[in-house]
Formats: structure tokens, C-alpha cells, sequence
């Protein structure tokens, strides 16, 4: 399975419908493929991920308590 991590942050405000037409048309890669798609927001804490998995497609968010993720997503917890 391929995990792509998208770089930029995104408008959190996409659902899947959008988050779909981001990975067509700014990634060039088919949302339909089986790949999990990261996204983060532009605070660093939220990641969303979507996978189509051959009959719809899932939408998974984690938002940090705390702390922020950096562009590996590792969690950096402030001082």
C-alpha cells in the first residue's frame, strides 16, 4: 500500500468530495487507486487521510491535544 503525504497544508474545511479533487488535480494521482492520502492542516494539528477501499471511501481525522505535527508527521510537543 502507498501513503502519500501532501506537503502544503489544506483547508480543513474539504470533505472527501474535495480532498479527492486535491489528490486529482494538484497530487495527478487517482484517489481510486488504494493509496492513503495525508493531509494536514495549516496549524500542524490535524492530519486527515483518505483511502478509497473498492466500495467508498474513508475519512479518518486525528487532532492533536496538544503539540503539532511537523512535515514527517512526527508529533513536536511544545516547550
Amino acid at each position: 500500500m502507498e501513503i502519500w503525504l501532501a506537503v502544503d497544508a489544506v483547508d480543513f474545511r474539504r470533505g472527501i468530495d474535495g480532498l479527492a479533487r486535491l489528490c486529482q488535480e494538484v497530487l495527478k494521482a487517482d484517489p481510486f487507486s488504494g493509496t492513503l492520502f495525508v493531509f494536514r492542516n495549516k496549524r500542524g494539528t490535524s492530519i486527515k487521510v483518505i483511502n478509497y477501499d473498492g466500495q467508498g471511501f474513508w475519512l479518518c481525522q486525528k487532532r492533536l491535544s496538544r503539540g503539532v505535527f511537523d512535515g514527517g508527521l512526527a508529533i513536536r510537543l511544545g516547550s
